[in-house]
């Protein structure tokens, strides 16, 4: 109890010896004990701001590494589709070359059963990589999923209207892997 007594003057001793001290420095540069306070929560405020910035940052990129992840594991056969789609045109252009009366003879039946069978077999493999055929015949000019490569006069069609399919059109998943390039009819002359 004794000690609660003397505590005030004791603090009145060392207030004076600390006004004493700072006597001569400008008010500006003294600190009162209740500004560290405020310093130091205003800090803390900072603090938490750039963790939860830093966080939210953190976030992101992993969505981002992920989306990647989902994108590269979903295209990363894209390349080799592109590669293996002229095979596919050679084996068509090797079935539409077969004359039809060939196509009856017994000694070509086998080869073009057989032609005809590896058509099938890339098509199933194309369809179970989500690699689709574009249409294209009678549609109108899609640029976004056909490339025109002439005009040609037409009574029949409406001008911009695919009426040739020079060569097929992919799309792997979403994403176009080749343009179809196409014949677009114009207004006859």
């Amino acid at each position: 109890m004794t000690d609660d007594k003397t505590q005030p003057s004791e603090d009145k001793a060392v207030d004076a010896a600390v006004a004493e001290e700072l006597r001569g420095v400008p008010e500006d540069l003294i600190e009162k004990p209740g500004d560290e306070v405020a310093r130091l929560r205003e800090e803390l405020e900072i603090a938490k701001q750039d963790m939860l910035y830093a966080r939210a940052e953190t976030q992101n990129v992993r969505r981002r590494l992920e989306k990647d992840i989902a994108d590269t594991r979903t295209y990363a056969a894209t390349s080799f589709a592109r590669d293996i789609l002229s095979v596919s045109d050679n084996l068509s252009r090797a079935l539409s070359s077969i004359p039809a009366d060939l196509r009856e003879d017994d000694k070509m039946k086998n080869l073009v059963a057989g032609i005809e069978a590896t058509g099938r077999e890339i098509e199933k493999v194309f369809a179970s990589h989500g690699i689709t055929r574009i249409a294209a015949m009678g549609l109108p000019l899609d640029p976004n999923q056909h490339q025109a490569m002439i005009e040609m006069p037409s009574a029949d069609a409406e001008p911009g209207t695919v009426i040739q399919e020079l060569q097929a059109g992919y799309m792997i998943k979403d994403r176009l892997l080749r343009p179809a390039m196409v014949a677009v009819a114009k207004k006859p002359d």
